[in-house]
């Protein structure tokens, strides 16, 4: 018999689960070029069903990437939510009707909801066209970190062993497969076999609330179907959600005697089916009626269970990311949104540290920014849930939900839900300095949306649209208006300090790449009038392209812009902003102090070899 040879290989970065999060991290890193893989026990991507509300803060990341104008174009829009509560008749009434999204600063005023098969269909599209693939019915079967200090501080290394099985070769091929990576991203759910490997605990607990699901296409005459509706009922509670193709989903409470297995303790998907749900829900839509009409299209049981993973990393080399991570209810419509920008989070450090370009220490900054952000979650899920899961206040329930208070958490936690306020706190890559140059551009936060003017042509732009998620810092400089002779000499000045050989622009060139410099992307935006303005004006170093040069005026038609410099809370003086690459800023300096900036990036930046 001869002796069969398992494959050996080596990768940057393996990816293991392609679901939301190990997509977004696989499609990034093929965008950055990176040597990736994506393993999946599952022999097909999801169909329907699964998570499917998509914030507005996820919309401008997809957006970052270039893959949010197919997400808008299959998606459905949700404007509006509407809220009910009991009515003296019995059945329910409509209380008030809302703004879905009420964070002010949002890019879009409203969520998306598309189910998750095709959410992962524009990954796999974008991935595709990189040459990047999902390799399915693959599963790890054992997962070893070397325990050697300068292996695993070599940059250069592959300290992480996998061994692979695949579940469809045809027989007399290997089914085993042996990868040593860089670094491997557990993105493998709530069950994650990566997580268990390395003995990380879920931390937190079960709630008692029970949740079932339908997806349908309904008859109905519920006046809100086509909004997010918030019911409470003295029956339950209900949240329904408008879908693409005129479906709807049904998320409804449960009673733990018709679900929980007492032997067990566990949900037992035998003691309740479609059919049993579907009567709950009517009974809390009541006086409404809901019928689907081509019959339950997915469904779904769970006990929510909110719990964080004790730790995000092991050595800054196996990196778990999304529900492997977290796991709360979906009321909040949380759960996707906060895998793919674990994984956007992410991405962006790993390609810089694979690249040479930053310390592996940059990666400590995942776990400390997404866990806090996680548990930030938690508590607020704990609270909503509740509140959405509670008795409505009525005169024979004086503890319960009131509905104004409903309404009010609903708004108030609106820049969260949205995905918008997420901040995060001063380490390497969050410089906490100088805040009062631009009290508009929250240090730690996503950078806000505005329209400015393209000197060159007039042409408005979204400044978020010229902050790509391409692996590049954006150095935004904010010139005053460079017409008055003292503000021109403050930025000449500031553009001499930056052509110094110890400023962070030469210090971190990439050799052959003088005119443009590839890990920074100089965007200059001037305080003034189109019609006078000569572009031309500004020094080389401000004006790389003609495309690069901006003005805070309004558009042709008078319509918009304008006020940008207001907006961000920028004075007359002016002041350098560093983006980072996910679109988060990173660092704000004045205009005559350069070496605010040189100090940031070398926190975490490398010296090219």
């Amino acid at each position: 018999m001869p002796v069969s040879v398992v494959p050996y290989s080596e990768v940057d970065v393996l990816i293991i689960g392609a679901g939301p999060a190990g997509l977004m991290c696989a499609n990034a890193l093929a965008n950055a070029r990176v040597n990736v893989r994506v393993v999946d026990k599952r022999a097909v991507k999801v169909a329907a069903g699964q998570a499917d509300g998509i914030s507005p803060r996820t919309i401008e990341v997809f957006q970052s990437y270039g893959i949010g104008e197919r997400l808008l174009r299959e998606s459905v829009q949700v404007h509006q939510a509407a809220f009910y509560n009991p009515s003296a008749s019995g059945g329910i009434e409509l209380t008030s009707r809302a703004p879905d999204v009420t964070a002010p600063s949002a890019r879009y005023q409203f969520e998306v909801a598309l189910h998750q098969g095709a959410i992962e269909s524009i990954f796999l599209d974008s991935m595709s066209a990189l040459d990047v693939e999902v390799e399915r019915s693959t599963m790890p079967t054992s997962i070893d970190i070397s325990k050697d200090e300068n292996e695993l501080t070599d940059p250069a290394s592959h300290p992480v062993r996998v061994a692979l099985q695949r579940l469809d070769v045809p027989e007399g091929e290997p089914q085993e497969e042996i990868i040593h990576a860089k670094y491997v991203v557990g993105a493998d759910g709530a069950h994650s076999w990566v997580r268990k490997q390395f003995d990380i605990t879920m931390d937190g607990e079960q709630s008692e609330f029970i949740w079932g699901v339908l997806d349908m296409v309904p008859d109905t005459d519920f006046p809100d179907v086509r909004n997010k509706s918030l019911v409470h009922s003295n029956h339950g509670s209900v949240l329904l959600v408008p879908r693409e193709e005129d479906r709807i989903r049904v998320y409804m409470q449960l009673e733990d005697k018709d679900i929980i297995n007492p032997a067990t303790g566990r949900v037992d998907k035998e003691r309740m089916g479609p059919e049993e749900m579907l009567e709950v829900a009517r009974k809390s839509l009541y006086p409404y009626k809901l019928n689907p009409t081509t019959g339950i299209l997915w469904w779904t049981l769970y006990i929510i269970g909110q719990r964080v993973a004790s730790r995000f990393s092991i050595k800054n080399r196996v990196l778990i990311a999304g529900d492997a991570c977290h796991t709360h209810s979906p009321k909040a419509g949380q759960g996707m949104n906060a895998s793919m920008n674990d994984a956007h989070n992410l991405a962006w450090k790993i390609a810089l540290v694979v690249r040479g370009w930053a310390e592996p220490s940059l990666l400590s900054t995942y776990e400390s920014e997404r866990r806090k952000y996680a548990l930030d979650l938690i508590a607020f899920d704990k609270m909503f849930s509740t509140l959405f899961s509670g008795k409505p206040l009525t005169e024979e329930n004086s503890n319960g939900v009131a509905p104004e208070h409903f309404m009010k958490t609903f708004q108030k936690f609106g820049g969260f839900t949205s995905g918008i306020g997420v901040h995060y706190d001063p380490s390497v890559a969050v410089l906490d300095k100088n805040q009062e140059l631009a009290s508009g551009l929250v240090i730690g936060e996503r950078f806000p949306p505005y329209k400015f003017i393209r000197a060159a042509d007039a042409w408005p732009f979204e400044i978020q649209d010229l902050l790509p998620s391409d692996f590049r810092f954006k150095l935004l400089v904010f010139t005053g208006d460079f017409s008055d002779p003292l503000q021109q000499a403050r930025v000449k000045s500031m553009v001499a300090n930056m052509q110094t050989p110890e400023s962070f622009l030469n210090r971190y060139a990439i050799p052959g790449k003088s005119s443009e410099n590839s890990r920074f992307d100089i965007i200059t935006i001037n305080k003034g009038r189109k019609e006078g303005f000569d572009f031309l004006q500004f020094p080389p170093l401000l004006r790389s392209h003609w495309s690069k040069v901006f003005i805070d005026d309004a558009d042709i038609t008078g319509s918009f812009g304008g006020t940008g410099y207001s907006y961000y809370g920028i004075g007359p003086e002016g002041a350098l902003v560093a983006v980072r690459p996910d679109g988060y800023v990173g660092a704000i300096a004045p205009l005559d102090h350069v070496e605010d900036l040189d100090a940031y990036f070398a926190s975490f930046m490398k010296i090219s070899a």
